[in-house]
């Protein structure tokens, strides 16, 4: 089973820049699509980034386009975030997650997720 361990978080100043991993303490996650999710207090998972299983696509959130690279070496078993330009906003707990079919957006196809990590920018 697919078991997602998220890393890289932490309290950053706005403009500065973070790299999350995502690797998996189970199955690898090299045959999955994988995404990044991220909540903030009182608000719903948005969506944020995802890549399929062999790096041939990916796609993002509006608000983070331009800013983030989502990336996978699967010869590591890791897929990263790069977070560029950060701001207030982007304050959140980051969810990585991992699913057989591509649907992106939709947090409910996602089969497997992990516990998260905390993102911090301040203004």
């Amino acid at each position: 089973q697919v078991q997602p361990v998220e890393s890289g978080g932490g309290l950053v100043q706005a403009g500065n820049s973070l790299r999350l991993s995502c690797a998996s303490s189970g199955h690898t996650v090299t045959s999955y699509h994988v995404g990044w999710f991220r909540q903030s207090p009182g608000k719903k998972r948005d969506f944020v980034a995802a890549i399929t299983w062999n790096g041939d696509a990916s796609t993002y959130a509006d608000s983070v386009t331009g800013r983030f690279t989502i990336s996978r070496d699967n010869a590591k078993n890791t897929v990263y975030l790069q977070m560029n330009s950060l701001k207030p906003e982007d304050t959140a707990v980051y969810y990585c997650a991992a699913a057989s079919v591509w649907l992106p957006r939709v947090p409910e196809s996602y089969a497997y997720w992990g516990q998260g990590t905390q993102v911090s920018v301040s203004s």
